[in-house]
């Protein structure tokens, strides 16, 4: 099942989506709260672009894992970003919460409202655990949930784990280990392009990260933590994380700790802020969901769905990026469409750079956005996966 919806009027200014690097997990950004990275994050961008903070109105904040005084997230981020009079709604869609809130800022933009702020954020280090009363069991004893690695490792509607669904696809699909190792070393290659020249490629749209502690220095993050390169010897002498399945630790992702964020508002307004020289237009969005434990398919239905509402096709399409958190995901996309695994996630992905859940996907966009720029323009496609087999794809065309 898959549906997708078009956009008539909504768009970013020119360098108007940015992302923080991304910390490991246990890292840096460990004992930070995802608010407060968000709030540091988000308040470096919108100075740095010189975004006139009184012209926004509203706020959609994304998240998926809890943190303290989540409950006042949305009204609390903005008082904190100096728009005490600002608020909105929050989404949480697990790995495809970015292009959700997307669409949230989109629909509430063509609806009259002014320019919205999108703020996606998560730390999966640390994740809450949660009691939950169970009066009527023989012992009352409450129970636990592990909100961070339960989820990760099991779908209460297959009783299955995430990795289960790649070894799927790789099974039904003929794909080998040897396919996956190779896509790994292929997507690192790509990631160490982003590094070229004092990470040029990253500088254009990524935000150091800067947090204030009391008394003692501040919390610096300035790169990316917990990249390891993967090279083909190395590769191969990994083991499969399943006796006889196709995927190691280097062919699928890390959790890892982030916040990301965007505005969106009129095409016209977006041309202005961008000083006149171009914008990027969300063109349309995508969803889908595939048979129960086959989660990597999902994105084929979403980009499909996407680019049929866009009235556009595979081949109109200059660039791709994906959320692939198994490399089958990209294996099976490009088999299913025909584009080359080559000329996908040309800077890097989060197969490499890691996966904060919330954040994720909107790091990609502003990879693929600036991947456009430096093209001269053109139309690309964002698509990833989501828990419960599902997934979002969004197409935008950048003019600059």
């Amino acid at each position: 099942m898959a549906f997708g919806v078009t956009y008539r009027d909504a768009a970013l200014p020119l360098g108007g989506i940015w992302s923080s690097p991304f910390a490991r997990w246990g890292g840096t950004l460990a004992g930070c709260s995802s608010l407060d990275v968000a709030v540091a994050v988000t308040d470096r961008a919108l100075d740095e672009r010189h975004v006139d903070r009184g012209e926004v109105d509203g706020l959609v904040l994304g998240w998926t894992v809890p943190q303290p005084a989540i409950f006042y997230g949305g009204p609390t981020l903005a008082t904190r970003l100096g728009m005490p009079a600002v608020t909105g709604p929050m989404i949480s869609q697990a790995c495809a919460t970015s292009v959700a809130a997307l669409h949230q800022a989109a629909g509430l933009v063509e609806s009259g409202a002014g320019p919205q702020l999108v703020v996606v954020t998560d730390r999966t280090s640390n994740g809450p655990k949660l009691d939950w009363p169970n009066p009527s069991a023989p012992d009352r004893a409450p129970v636990h949930e592990d909100w961070v690695r339960d989820s990760f490792a099991r779908d209460p509607c297959t009783g299955e784990d995430m990795l289960a669904t790649a070894e799927n696809v790789a099974a039904e699909g003929g794909f080998t280990r040897g396919d996956t190792d190779a896509l790994a070393v292929l997507r690192s290659q790509q990631y160490e392009r982003s590094l070229a020249d004092d990470r040029a490629f990253q500088r254009r749209y990524m935000i150091d990260v800067v947090l204030p502690q009391g008394d003692g220095g501040p919390v610096l993050l300035t790169a990316d933590e917990g990249v390891r390169a993967v090279e083909p010897v190395r590769a191969g002498r990994l083991p499969t994380v399943r006796p006889g399945g196709a995927h190691t630790a280097a062919s699928q992702t890390h959790p890892a700790d982030g916040a990301a964020g965007a505005l969106v508002t009129t095409a016209a307004r977006a041309g202005e802020l961008s000083g006149g020289r171009g914008r990027v237009r969300l063109l349309a969005v995508g969803f889908a969901r595939v048979a129960p434990v086959h989660m990597p398919q999902a994105l084929v239905p979403a980009a499909r769905a996407a680019l049929k509402a866009a009235d556009l096709d595979i081949g109109s399409v200059a660039a791709v990026t994906t959320h692939n958190p198994f490399a089958v995901n990209d294996l099976y996309f490009a088999r299913e469409t025909g584009v080359r695994l080559e000329s996908m996630n040309a800077y890097g992905c989060s197969l490499v750079f890691g996966h904060p859940q919330g954040p994720t996907g909107m790091r990609s966009l502003a990879e693929l956005v600036e991947e456009l720029r430096m093209r001269g323009g053109g139309v690309g496609l964002f698509a990833g996966c989501a828990a419960g087999d599902t997934a979002a794809a969004l197409v935008v065309e950048v003019t600059d």
